[in-house]
């Protein structure tokens, strides 16, 4: 009996996995959350901006610095009021600062 494998993509066992695919879902959506604010936002603080953890509508957006969090902390409605005006249900954002700041 010969056993043949054949290999598949990261993309393809990601995609064939619920819990995996699920993940990658969240991923892309955090990402294209960031990338909606990213006119709103000065480039020098979007430089310093990274897409994290989305679930039930609350949104993480990690910061390099406490400045920048501080800064972005006031504009958190602004970037909902964006966030909503095109069709994502975003409840809240949440600043954190990353490690290593």
């Amino acid at each position: 009996m010969t056993r043949r494998s054949h290999a598949i993509t990261l993309l393809q066992a990601t995609e064939d996995s619920p819990t995996l695919s699920g993940l990658l879902f969240r991923v892309r959506a955090s990402q294209a959350r960031l990338k909606a604010i990213q006119p709103l936002v000065p480039p020098a603080m979007f430089a310093a901006l990274q897409a994290g953890p989305l679930e039930d509508g609350s949104w993480c957006l990690l910061v390099k610095g406490s400045a920048v969090a501080a800064k972005l902390r006031q504009m958190v409605p602004m970037l909902l009021a964006h966030l909503r005006s095109r069709g994502w249900e975003t409840t809240t954002i949440r600043i954190k600062i990353s490690a290593g700041s």
